[in-house]
């Protein structure tokens, strides 16, 4: 019997062996591409209709409603930064203990964290609300990081964990006869083995926090500390009417949604992979 590899297997792989499948597949791929690029294409078509191209270079170089498209940005970039290190981190940690050592009640707080995944944002906007005032972190990138981090933390500990069950345990064991502690051995064995699955995981986070539109709304009052998804709607009111204006904010709208764009396409490979990261055991 000859030997055929898992990918030879899959649907996908089939698929492709049956033309009239594949046609179907591809054309209803070539439909959801289009029907998805056709409001990006329309917004940048409105976005030049009048003043063309200078429309990018003003709305960069403008303050709208106390709100620089640049620097809000920055405010994205640096929460979502705050949001990857502190999930990355925390859920290495969990997904060690959960997987590498053992202790009473292991299992049992595990599948707890599990639970948490079904909690929503708005579940704790009241809590996270109070929280925040009384750590004094209204207008706050860490303000908005740290309940990201709460409501990403469950996942993160799930994916990761999945994949630290398929590092095999003779390798900690190794470690720990030659004399090595916990600490060095999630330093210097664990971190390293695990890599892929923080890449594909920091790449989520990143998009996510991008994303987010509820904290910083909730818990960004200042106008210098606006992300990128708050900002679409703090500068609709300060365009006026007038045709070259409303190019203007269709420029605006495209400058906004790059970050989440280029975060997407550049990590779709990490993100595709995250996804299914620890999905397979040999």
């Amino acid at each position: 019997m000859s030997a055929t590899t898992g990918s030879d297997q899959s649907p996908l792989h089939r698929l492709r062996q049956r033309p009239r499948d594949s046609v179907v597949v591809y054309a209803t791929l070539a439909i959801g591409a289009a029907l998805w690029l056709f409001p990006l294409i329309s917004t940048f078509r409105q976005s030049v209709q009048y003043g063309g191209l200078h429309n990018y270079l003003t709305v960069l170089t403008t303050d709208y409603n106390g709100v620089n498209l640049v620097r809000a940005f920055g405010n994205s970039l640096l929460i979502a930064a705050l949001t990857v290190t502190l999930t990355c981190g925390v859920a290495a940690l969990a997904a060690y203990a959960f997987a590498k050592l053992d202790f009473p009640g292991r299992e049992t707080l595990y599948h707890a964290a599990l639970l948490l995944l079904a909690v929503p944002a708005v579940a704790i906007m009241v809590p996270v609300y109070w929280i925040t005032g009384n750590l004094g972190l209204f207008n706050s990138p860490v303000g908005v990081a740290l309940p990201e981090v709460v409501l990403t933390l469950p996942f993160a500990v799930l994916l990761l964990r999945n994949y630290a069950d398929g590092i095999p345990n003779e390798l900690i064991e190794a470690a720990r006869v030659d004399g090595a502690g916990h600490g060095r051995i999630f330093r210097h064995v664990f971190l390293p083995l695990c890599r892929p699955a923080l890449v594909n995981l920091a790449a989520l986070c990143v998009v996510w926090s991008v994303q987010d539109f509820l904290f910083p709304s909730m818990l960004l009052n200042d106008a210098g500390q606006t992300t990128a998804a708050q900002a679409v709607q703090t500068i609709k009111g300060a365009f006026a009417p007038t045709p070259l204006q409303t190019s203007q904010y269709f420029a605006a709208l495209m400058l906004l949604a790059v970050p989440a764009i280029v975060i997407v396409v550049v990590g779709l490979r990490f993100i595709t992979q995250g996804i299914t990261a620890g999905g397979v055991k040999e």
